[in-house]
């Protein structure tokens, strides 16, 4: 019964999708893998670390549509990108279920890379909330209140002033 209720309360809900995993990606050529959300929204995070060759790699995260622009050479609305770079590391809150690639892009390199791949997924609820932006209105009006307030004690402190003054 105590290891059962213990078994319970050290329940995980993160999953290593990609073991620590060595790739070779050609130079002027990128490698694809699939990440599959069928049930519901998780936490894609994911580690890459190049052990030989190019110092030029890139680690992106797709939806499956955008492949087919990525292999087109087109513009591709990558959901999370790293910099170029020896090493990086990308976190993104998949909020629709669905199909994505994860990309390890060498496109821009004349050499071939090792590179190590990790990538893990939690399917805990996000502690942040869904919405961290203000829509355009009410920032609008955010900063309408601000200037109105701001103005509004510029007025009331120069007329106190200028009363002090003319005593």
């Amino acid at each position: 019964m105590i290891f059962a209720l213990l078994l319970l309360f050290t329940a995980t809900t993160r999953v290593e999708l990609i073991p620590s995993q060595t790739i070779e990606v050609a130079p002027h050529n990128w490698g694809q893998f699939p990440i599959e959300l069928r049930q519901r929204p998780a936490l894609v995070e994911a580690t890459y670390t190049v052990e030989s060759g190019s110092d030029r790699v890139r680690m992106a995260l797709l939806r499956r549509d955008d492949l087919e622009r990525l292999r087109n050479e087109e513009p591709t609305g990558a959901l999370a990108l790293t910099e170029q770079g020896r090493s990086g590391s990308l976190r993104y809150q998949v909020r629709q279920p669905g199909e994505y690639i994860m990309v390890l892009d060498n496109r821009s390199a004349n050499r071939r890379a090792t590179v190590r791949l990790n990538v893990w997924l939690d399917f805990a609820e996000p502690a942040e909330p869904g919405v961290t932006r203000l829509s355009k209105g009410r920032r609008l009006a955010v900063v309408l209140i601000s200037c109105a307030v701001f103005f509004g004690v510029v007025t009331f402190s120069a007329r106190r002033l200028w009363h002090v003054i003319r005593r």
